[in-house]
């Protein structure tokens, strides 16, 4: 068998963090960084796991029977048996694959820091769902909880709108101009957050959530159809406002940067990861002010967003 190449797009939600579980539209990101797999034959009846980091770094390694999907050795259980869903899954919908048992070297590669929490699972997800040949989104349910944004963010080449009703998902590649993106920056809060924790939070904190979720279906399509920074802006602080006072949370800009002239609004989960910038400050001056506060990854929306026909790269952005 010939070694085979798979990539997934990492993934930003601009707009419709903890709605969408409840059907608000989301305005989504792919992003011009994603996650690589590559698969070789390998000598016996075994698959061998390698996860290389940025940096090409290994920071996960496993072997897992083809047998009975059992792991042998890895580095990290918790891992290993995310691992293991997987590959159980993807036999479930094509009972053809990996029934040979012949042994498999599988070699994966992120462009971003596993960190920043663009992606690194939803990659897999979708670059093992392309391996299998199966549906992505049928995979991904069969290992995750979440809306499912992520895997269409990772076979997108532009933004998209994503909507979640009823166990029935559309998305739709989109034209978003807000006719700012020069302006537009997503910096990285330097601490990681669960985004399980921060999903049960908005289950057990939000009242009225099929109300929260119309309130964001609108503000989604408002950010959609701004032409100028002020209407962006406007979009973005809504979606702050509501958020804020469903969930009794803080918005970002109050806790961590009040004096700030821009609009800054969390993405994800709250506090955590990266947030996004909207402002009329110069990227100097931009950098000055989050450098200021010791936060050294600032990038620009073009350099994030995924460009047509990408080219495969190891380069990190914004580091």
């Amino acid at each position: 068998m010939p070694k085979k190449l798979y990539r997934g797009n990492g993934k930003l939600l601009l707009f419709g963090e903890f709605a969408v579980l409840d059907g608000a539209k989301a305005l989504a990101l792919p992003t011009n960084q994603g996650q690589t797999l590559q698969v070789k034959p390998h000598r016996g009846s075994d698959l061998i796991w390698e996860s290389y980091d940025y940096n090409n770094e290994l920071w996960f390694e496993a072997q897992i029977s083809l047998y009975d999907f059992s792991s042998i050795r890895s580095s990290d259980d918790k891992v290993s048996k995310f691992i293991q869903k997987l590959l159980k899954g993807a036999v479930r919908y094509n009972t053809e694959f990996l029934n040979n048992w012949n042994g498999f070297k599988v070699i994966n590669r992120l462009e971003f820091s596993r960190h920043w929490g663009l992606g690194s699972s939803s990659t897999v997800i979708s670059n093992v769902a392309q391996w299998a040949d199966v549906n992505p989104f049928h995979l991904h349910f069969y290992v995750s909880n979440g809306s499912g944004f992520d895997i269409a963010c990772a076979g997108s080449e532009a933004p998209i709108i994503y909507q979640l009703l009823d166990d029935q998902l559309s998305y739709e590649e989109v034209d978003f101009d807000p006719g700012c993106t020069d302006r537009i920056y997503f910096v990285y809060l330097g601490r990681k957050q669960s985004s399980g924790d921060a999903i049960i939070h908005y289950t057990q904190q939000a009242k009225k959530r099929k109300l929260i979720a119309k309130r964001i279906s609108e503000v989604t399509e408002s950010a959609l159809k701004s032409k100028n920074m002020s209407e962006f802006r406007q979009a973005m602080d809504e979606h702050e406002n509501i958020i804020s006072s469903e969930l009794q949370l803080t918005k970002i800009k109050d806790e961590r940067f009040p004096e700030f002239e821009g609009s800054i609004k969390s993405l994800g989960a709250w506090g955590g990861d990266f947030c996004m910038v909207a402002t009329d400050l110069s990227i100097t001056e931009v950098r000055s002010y989050f450098n200021s506060k010791g936060l050294s990854t600032i990038i620009k929306y073009d350099d994030m967003a995924c460009a047509v026909n990408n080219v495969l790269t190891t380069t990190p952005i914004g580091v």
